[in-house]
């Protein structure tokens, strides 16, 4: 399964509690080596490489999902919608421009049996931010940068409309603990009903 959503909605708190539950392997978009590297390539590359920095980031990622995956579940805190929706608001770019790019890796990408997009509100995200112990230049960003909240909101919404797996998850008002029963109760739905490909609001 993969969590997405802009930066402080509480994906990565979400995704080490749904990994200890479900006894999964936890993963981050991006994983080592190209963690180490964001901040250097975001500051000194034009659009163009960066682009290649993170779809490499994304094709590592998947080939590690891919070797866990022989041992157990998967938990994944990004993946591909979250290189296409960043990409393009953060640049400045046309969705369409950065899924063209995008579009001859699919192939290659292990599909998501579910990916959960988490919203919030502005006062729930600044909340977060608020406790939030490892800031970064995104979530800095998030608000710091005029429209860029909501330019990445505008992308993941078309994203998660064209994305078969999609679930949208509002998080107002629901806790860690709160968010993690309902993913797993829908993991167990969509087990017990296989023929059910969408579902919306849970």
């Amino acid at each position: 399964m993969v969590l997405e959503g802009v930066s402080g909605v509480g994906k990565s708190t979400l995704s080490s509690l749904l990994a200890k539950r479900l006894g999964a392997t936890e993963i981050h978009t991006l994983t080592d080596p190209h963690t180490g590297w964001s901040g250097a390539v975001n500051r000194e590359t034009r659009p163009l490489p960066q682009f290649a920095f993170y779809l490499s980031g994304l094709l590592h990622a998947s080939d590690t999902v891919r070797q866990a995956l022989t041992v157990g579940p998967v938990v994944a805190d990004r993946y591909a919608s979250s290189v296409t929706a960043c990409h393009a608001a953060v640049n400045g770019l046309g969705l369409d421009q950065v899924k063209e790019l995008i579009a001859p890796f699919w192939p290659y990408l292990v599909a998501p049996d579910a990916t959960f997009y988490l919203i919030s509100s502005d006062r729930s995200l600044r909340e977060r931010m608020g406790t939030k112990a490892d800031v970064k230049q995104d979530d800095t960003d998030l608000f710091g940068v005029p429209g860029r909240l909501s330019r990445l909101r505008e992308n993941f919404q078309a994203v998660a409309d064209e994305d078969p797996s999609a679930v949208t998850l509002p998080s107002d008002g629901r806790g860690p603990d709160d968010l993690a029963h309902i993913i797993v109760k829908h993991l167990e739905g969509k087990r017990a009903q296989p023929d059910r490909h969408r579902h919306r609001n849970p």
